[in-house]
């Protein structure tokens, strides 16, 4: 009988659409910016530690999501 895996853990606190403003910690192994929403980890392709960016979550994975800055 197949049974459909549970998620683990709380839900994500983004959701694709959102638009925050993060501080980005450090690089992650692709080179893209590391960022954090409510612990959560944003990564954000073009932005390097210390920038303080507002980005657009475009994908939400189970334990990450991916982000675009946003310029107004």
């Amino acid at each position: 009988m197949y049974r459909p895996r549970e998620r683990r853990g709380p839900p994500a606190p983004v959701n694709v659409g959102d638009v925050h403003t993060v501080k980005i910690e450090a690089k992650g192994k692709g080179g893209d910016g590391l960022a954090r929403v409510q612990g959560f980890v944003v990564f954000v392709p073009g932005a390097n530690p210390g920038d303080e960016v507002k980005v657009r979550i475009t994908a939400v994975r189970r334990r990450f999501a991916t982000a675009e800055v946003v310029t107004e």
